[in-house]
């Protein structure tokens, strides 16, 4: 019995060292594209979170004004004789604390041609020394209102241009993607901790490795502004020289994770508002 039972254990043991290396095989070049994908989209999500509040901020005001709040300073100017278009400039300063305790600094631009519910409506944003957590941020965002789609939701087209994030080491992430973003909840109300959305499309550019990507989202992505990250959904990540995988956000549960899978092999990543190239505090 003795003997049968040393050759059951040695059997599992050799079990679990194949499963652990069959999780482990994926390889560090694909994790450190993985870790640019997902920051990437936490960057610019971050960003349509803040033109989000911008925009009902300035809806909310019929003259040229500036909103003091402890962060940031969100001044709206009135260009023409009408309502409509509206600037909007939203400035961080030297630096402060703000939406999901991420420290930014600079100014986003934001050009509104109409009401946000209005089809057809446009609201353009750019950059001015912006940073968020030291990462610096460049490009030009359009989000026009598509109106509603067949299941009668509306859909956001998101288009990002230049789209440029600086490490504090100089190294860059380029981006240029098109999106579109139905709302699937909080649209009619002014509540934008209720607003979710399920994001599709298709972005581009260069990783941190120099290396040519495209990210095609394959499951939609549900974006919740209750939480900080992606909360379900799937992209499939290809990228020079580097064998294609799936990145998945899981099933709906708001955490920081998300999985690095290629066939049978996985490996977890952890998803944040600072690359894993940066040192904290730098």
């Amino acid at each position: 019995m003795k003997a049968k039972a040393l050759i059951l254990f040695i059997a599992l043991l050799g079990f679990m060292a194949t499963s652990c290396q069959k999780n482990a095989t994926i390889e560090v070049s694909s994790v450190e594209a993985a870790d640019d994908a997902a920051f990437a989209e936490t960057i610019f999500n971050d960003v349509f979170s803040t033109l989000e509040i911008a925009t009902t901020t300035a809806e909310s005001m019929l003259k040229s004004a500036s909103v003091v709040d402890s962060c940031p300073i969100v001044t709206v100017t009135f260009p023409g004789q009408g309502l409509w278009p509206r600037n909007v400039v939203v400035d961080y300063g030297e630096g402060c604390t703000g939406l999901n305790d991420v420290v930014r600094s600079g100014k986003i631009y934001l050009t509104v041609t109409g009401p946000r519910r209005e089809a057809g409506s446009t609201r353009t944003v750019t950059f001015d020394n912006y940073y968020c957590n030291d990462v610096k941020i460049e490009g030009t965002k359009v989000v026009e209102n598509m109106g509603p789609n067949d299941a009668g939701n509306v859909v956001f087209s998101v288009q990002l241009t230049g789209g440029k994030i600086t490490l504090p080491d100089e190294r860059v992430i380029l981006s240029e993607f098109n999106k579109g973003r139905e709302y699937i909840g909080g649209y009619l109300t002014r509540n934008m901790w209720d607003d979710e959305c399920m994001i599709t499309g298709v972005s581009s550019g260069v990783n941190l490795k120099g290396l040519s990507y495209t990210h095609t989202i394959t499951n939609a992505l549900h974006w919740t502004a209750a939480c900080r990250f992606i909360v379900s959904g799937t992209v499939f990540c290809e990228a020079e020289g580097i064998e294609s995988f799936e990145l998945d956000y899981g099933e709906g549960e708001c955490d920081a994770f998300a999985t690095v899978k290629r066939g049978d092999e996985t490996r977890e990543i952890t998803l944040r508002y600072r690359h894993p190239k940066i040192t904290p505090g730098r």
